[in-house]
């Protein structure tokens, strides 16, 4: 208790500097690499500590490490920061108020994602620096989680090479490690070309390519009962081939999605997928072509790194709310839909077994949901899956608003910026760092991660795309 103790007084010592990154971050929303502002508050913030900064990586601008320490175990901490396209919102205001009309805005709370992290990285190194403790703290700072895959792109690089073990968390609306795995996700481009033609008074002589879509996504819409049933097929039209009904269509371009549990399966089902292309092909004597334009892989949790990150969170106990938190919750409860609260209470439970019930009615989670078994896939993707593949990895997940706000949400934003995200962001950073320091002082532990996750991984990591693939600056 007493370790436990000594972290939470580093991270309280130095909260406001913490909070008031989240703050500015939040103040300027930025989308995918496009996050120059965001990146610079927080470089500065680890300039300002000692860290090493390197900016750049995997040839992203607004990609950073932050690195301090000389020799022993390395533990990194994953930092985001880029928000959402049209969630612009007034902070605290909960009815929907848009700052800026058509704006953007931290709908997922990256903004106290990369100072909760921030927060994580300065304790850990305060407390080995005054304890004269051998360890090295890296803090990584990854664009793009939203749009851009970026953690993905920096793991190609090799960015998260010789890493002893990483953390990261997610803003949620409930409290307790993120033990279960995530899908995995390509994004994929299907073209079509025809012949064009007048559509009345010679369709015969036409080949279209409007068709060839219309019938893949048919073929796909059969194909979903025959893949592994956490599996999903997702697609938009990017280019219809134009807005006359007159024409037999010469062209016509689809976006798919495909998600699964596992990386592999997406390879595979993608195979199944072409097929269905080509066949649309034939039947309409089209040409196609298809490119994978993304991807991320499926999330690894390390169950050695994870239990110790369960250990360091209720060591610390849960975050303590005041009077004036549990009346902000009550307000923003008031704009969450029951069907919106009734899906996350599914989600703990799912997380945390019928302990998650005991939180119905309640407009705050004041309490930690155990670390149950990993056999859950959250119905989403990840670009963390990626830095998984590349080092042992655990997370958690850290109330910043009232209990049932959806991620993705005006609500998200609006609690971004008040004492409910300061107040999960400090306690995800001191779970973090004191989970950090119980495997700086356990190397034995650091060596059967790495065994757990060798067993995984293989202990080789392939980029979901190819090689040619870049990233969208």
């Amino acid at each position: 208790m007493e370790k436990a103790k000594a972290i939470c007084r580093l991270v309280e010592e130095k909260a406001g500097r913490f909070t008031a990154v989240s703050d500015a971050v939040w103040d300027t929303p930025e989308l995918g690499f496009e996050v120059e502002r965001s990146a610079a508050v927080i470089i500065k913030a680890l300039e300002r500590e000692g860290f090493q900064v390197e900016g750049g990586l995997a040839g992203i601008a607004t990609a950073f490490k932050g690195t301090w320490g000389e020799n022993g175990p390395v533990i990194a901490f994953l930092g985001e920061y880029d928000a959402l396209p049209n969630l612009s919102q007034a902070a605290g205001v909960a009815e929907r108020q848009e700052l800026v009309p058509g704006g953007d805005g931290h709908g997922c709370g990256h903004n106290a994602l990369g100072a909760g992290a921030l927060a994580a990285a300065v304790a850990l190194r305060d407390y080995i620096r005054a304890k004269g403790l051998p360890g090295r703290v890296v803090y990584f700072g990854c664009p793009g989680e939203e749009f851009g895959c970026g953690k993905a792109f920096m793991a190609r690089a090799g960015c998260f090479a010789n890493l002893d073990c990483a953390f990261s968390w997610h803003p949620q609306s409930y409290t307790g490690v993120w033990n279960y795995g995530s899908l995995a996700h390509l994004s994929l481009l299907f073209d079509f070309k025809g012949v064009a033609a007048h559509a009345s008074s010679e369709p015969y002589n036409g080949r279209s390519a409007l068709d060839a879509a219309e019938l893949m996504n048919v073929g796909a819409n059969f194909l979903r009962e025959h893949i592994p049933p956490a599996a999903r097929l997702h697609y938009a039209f990017h280019d219809a081939g134009g807005m006359a009904p007159n024409v037999v269509q010469d062209r016509a371009r689809l976006n798919y999605y495909v998600r699964a549990p596992k990386i592999a399966q997406t390879r595979e089902i993608l195979e199944r997928v072409k097929k269905v292309a080509a066949g649309a092909a034939m039947m309409t004597e089209t040409d196609w072509s298809f490119s994978i334009t993304d991807g991320l892989s499926d999330f690894i949790p390390n169950s050695v790194a994870t239990t110790v990150l369960a250990e360091a969170m209720n060591e610390l106990g849960p975050i303590a709310y005041a009077a004036a938190d549990y009346a902000l919750a009550e307000k923003f409860r008031a704009a969450v839909s029951e069907a919106a609260y009734n899906t996350v209470l599914e989600q703990m439970h799912s997380i945390g077994g019928s302990l998650a019930e005991e939180y119905r009615g309640k407009n705050l989670m004041d309490g930690i949901l155990p670390c149950s078994g990993g056999a859950h896939i959250f119905p989403a993707s990840t670009d963390v899956g990626d830095v998984s593949y590349c080092v042992p990895t655990a997370q958690l997940m850290a109330a910043v608003g009232c209990l049932g706000t959806a991620l993705h949400t005006w609500q998200m934003t609006a609690q971004g910026r008040t004492s409910l995200a300061h107040k999960g962001l400090l306690f995800a950073g001191k779970s973090m760092a004191l989970a950090g320091l119980k495997l700086l002082e356990r190397p034995e532990l650091l060596k059967e991660a790495k065994r757990e996750w060798l067993s995984a991984t293989g202990g080789k990591y392939v980029c979901p795309f190819p090689d040619e693939v870049m990233p969208e600056l």
